[in-house]
């Protein structure tokens, strides 16, 4: 059975009924999540697995100020949680009227009344409803209440403490892409369409696919070697540049652009998901287009290599 994806927990079918969910915004869907998900599962294998998250994230809701700061968008996300074995992702519109609803009505009128969950699993610093005003002990009292099972899994750590998204984003922005894939336990990807650019890329002789970070986090600007999973499935070998482009100068909104090696074809609105797995050097500025161009020849070249190496089991060290 694939994945289904809920967007109305006041409307959810009979069959999507009666599961075991772990409850949280899941955002990068990392180690620690997963090891939440293993357990719920432990804990109840002969029922459904599914996930409680809730859509925007809370903080877009509530500081709206702040810069984009998502590891994944809804559809990345969705992909993430099935691969490990959920199915059913109960995605809650959040926003100011649900924000508004008390604890107990959350546990009541969702977990209960709505999903019609048996178990649920949270970490243990959960909190929920109007304001957090709930929080683990009361959790315990209104699932106990209910007859609803419930799991308080302690969080995944190692030598540098809990897994967290946040820690996530940390090492994206410092520029370690291949740490941060250990702690999700997949490479990071940015997903989005393809949009038209300026085709300056196309005539340095290295057409680009361009791509809006939208609400995702900026990472460390620079160029990375990355993979890119086409709309069809297939996967290819890319580099990327992720900034401002200051050699070209045209303006202050970041973008993803990326060069598909070998590749080909027309990518215009095209959803695709580039995997950042190293970057090769970090964004300057060159004297010139054909200082710049070398430089992509160059880019190009090392990205190749060290996908190529990867693939036999050992990139090489980065110049």
């Amino acid at each position: 059975m694939k994945a289904r994806l809920h967007t109305d927990w006041r409307d959810i079918p009979d069959s999507a009924r009666g599961c075991v969910a772990a409850l949280g915004n899941f955002d990068g869907v990392h180690m620690g999540h997963a090891h939440l998900v293993h357990a719920l599962h432990a804990a109840r294998p002969e029922r459904e697995l599914a996930v409680v998250t809730f859509e925007p994230h809370p903080r877009e809701l509530f500081r709206p100020q702040d810069p984009p700061f998502r590891l994944t968008l809804p559809e990345e996300r969705f992909t993430a949680l099935a691969a490990l074995g959920v199915k059913h992702v109960f995605q809650i519109g959040f926003d100011q009227e649900f924000s508004a609803m008390g604890a107990e009505h959350f546990v009541t009128r969702v977990l209960h009344e709505g999903l019609g969950l048996r178990h649920v699993a949270c970490g243990m610093d959960f909190a929920f409803g109007h304001r957090r005003q709930g929080n683990v002990d009361f959790l315990t009292e209104q699932t106990e209440a209910l007859g609803i099972g419930l799991t308080v899994v302690p969080p995944l750590s190692d030598s540098l403490g809990p897994y967290s998204s946040s820690r996530i984003r940390r090492l994206l922005q410092d520029g370690y892409p291949e740490r941060a894939a250990e702690e999700l336990g997949r490479p990071w990807s940015i997903r989005g369409v393809v949009q038209h650019g300026d085709k300056r890329g196309r005539l340095l002789g290295f057409p680009t696919a361009n791509i809006a970070l939208g609400r995702h986090l900026e990472p460390a600007r620079g160029v990375y070697a990355v993979s890119v999973r086409l709309s069809d499935g297939r996967v290819c070998p890319g580099v990327a540049n992720i900034g401002r482009r200051p050699t070209i100068n045209d303006g202050q909104e970041s973008r993803l652009e990326v060069h598909l090696l070998g590749f080909d074809g027309d990518l215009y609105g095209q959803t695709l998901s580039v995997a950042l797995h190293t970057l090769l050097r970090a964004e300057r500025r060159f004297d010139g287009l054909d200082a710049l161009k070398a430089q992509i020849a160059r880019d190009s070249a090392q990205a190749s290599a060290w996908l190529a190496a990867r693939q036999t089991g050992g990139p090489p060290a980065k110049a």
